[in-house]
């Protein structure tokens, strides 16, 4: 198949940190999703009176129709294009889900962050995980809707251009970069940065540079929001140094932010 991303969408990824694809799976498959995550919720799909927690997290999921949504061809033609063939692993579940309500409640999970991506010394602790300016292990962030998400409806706050922010920071931080928390805890201190809401249709999705910042926030529509944020895993280790190197587009993204 042709190239799905143009090269104003590659530059997009590259300086602003993400690039949006609508339609990326179909409503069928976001629908039998979403019916198998109502069937796991501890509330009632059709009585609003029973939705009382602001978010509610369920575990990972391999059933078909999610693996199915982070794998069609227009999907893999765009790994293809920002990292490169055979340098990505396909996704084999989708990771958890926060599931977020609408609730006068402020949900705990709202702060900026960047995802970590391997282990620190205690690997069941993921405040320990940790994240280097090669982002060891973590090729992209997906942000996968699988229904519709409008302003009101605690989209995911993206803080355009965040990423190069965050490769100039880790790059003072050698391979062993920094924790999750330890990362987190210098954001604040970052340029101010353009928010963008990852809103759309079921069936669209976010790709994002794994640097990138990004936040939740509270839930003010009226219908539940399912959204899953996968790692898309990386085969090898990003290069991102040496002149002579022809780098892909996630790899000069990197490079925007060394000194």
């Amino acid at each position: 198949m042709s190239d799905i991303l143009s090269k104003k969408e590659i530059e997009h990824l590259i300086h602003k940190g993400f690039v949006r694809l609508d339609n990326s799976f179909s409503k069928e498959i976001a629908d039998a999703a979403l019916d198998i995550l109502w069937n796991h919720l501890p509330c009632d799909r059709s009585n609003p009176s029973t939705w009382i927690e602001p978010v509610i997290r369920l575990g990972m999921y391999t059933n078909e129709p999610f693996v199915n949504s982070v794998n069609t061809p227009k999907l893999h033609n765009a790994f293809d294009q920002l990292i490169g063939k055979y340098k990505w692993i396909p996704c084999r579940n989708v990771g958890t889900f926060p599931v977020r309500f609408p609730s006068d409640q402020q949900p705990n999970d709202t702060g900026k962050h960047v995802d970590a991506s391997f282990p620190g010394n205690d690997p069941n602790n993921y405040f320990e995980w940790r994240v280097n300016v090669k982002s060891k292990g973590r090729a992209l962030l997906m942000l996968i809707l699988y229904s519709d998400v409008s302003e009101n409806d605690a989209p995911t706050v993206i803080y355009e251009g965040s990423h190069i922010d965050v490769a100039r920071l880790l790059s003072k931080e050698g391979d062993l970069g920094l924790s999750f928390m330890e990362l987190a805890g210098k954001l604040e201190e970052l340029p101010k940065r353009k928010e963008v809401f990852a809103t759309g249709k079921a069936g669209t999705v976010y790709l994002c540079h794994p640097l990138l910042v990004h936040s939740a926030q509270p839930h003010r529509g009226s219908t539940p929001k399912f959204m899953a944020q996968p790692t898309l895993l990386l085969r090898g280790e990003l290069s991102i140094s040496g002149s002579g190197v022809r780098h892909s587009p996630l790899e000069m993204a990197i490079r925007l932010g060394l000194d």
